[in-house]
Order: C-alpha cells, then structure tokens, then sequence
C-alpha cells in the first residue's frame, strides 16, 4: 500500500508539471489526485479544468497526450513498470464548489 501511494503520489506531481508544460494556456488544468491499481499496472490522474467551458476540450487534449505523458513518466520514474494512464475529470472537486456555491445562494 506504501508504494501504491508512494507511485500515485510521483505520477501527480509529474503529471501536473506535464500538462503544466504541454497546457495551450486557454485553460487552467490542476492535477488534483492520481490513484494507482494494486498491482501498478493501471493509474488514473483526475484533474480540474477552469473556465468550466474549456473542460471537454481540456479532457479531450490531455486524453491525446497520454502516449508522451508515459514517456514523460518513465524517464522520470525510478520503476520498472510505468503504469499505464488514464485520466478523468475530478467529480468530486466539482461536487464541493458545487455545495459551496448553493451554500452562498442561502
């Protein structure tokens, strides 16, 4: 469990400084977590995008870019097995500002 988190904790930072790099700048992309499959074999990266209107298209490039990201990931990586990548959009991020601004409404 130690190195699960340890792995998905690497390939976040490594990520955010990615799409950070790679980024067209119309969009705000956060990587907000990654999480990795018990056996390292699968991870997904879940990330917000800002404004809201850019997210399918934010989606859409980082979806694109996943073969260099994996690249990117294994020259920087000190494992044997890079993880292959998904990455989704953070529902839960969403859902708390969601809350936040119905609270505000009140």
């Amino acid at each position: 469990m130690e190195r699960n988190n340890k792995v998905a904790n690497q390939i976040k930072e490594l990520a955010a400084i990615f799409l950070g790099r790679e980024n067209n700048k119309t969009s705000l992309i956060t990587v907000i977590a990654a999480t990795c499959s018990p056996d390292l074999k699968r991870a997904t990266i879940f990330i917000t995008v800002l404004p809201d209107s850019k997210e399918k298209t934010a989606l859409e490039f980082a979806k694109r870019k996943r073969p260099e990201l994996r690249e990117y990931l294994k020259k920087n990586m000190p494992v044997k097995t890079i993880p292959f990548v998904d990455i989704a959009i953070d529902l839960g991020e969403k859902n708390r500002q969601k809350i936040d601004e119905l609270l505000r409404e009140k």
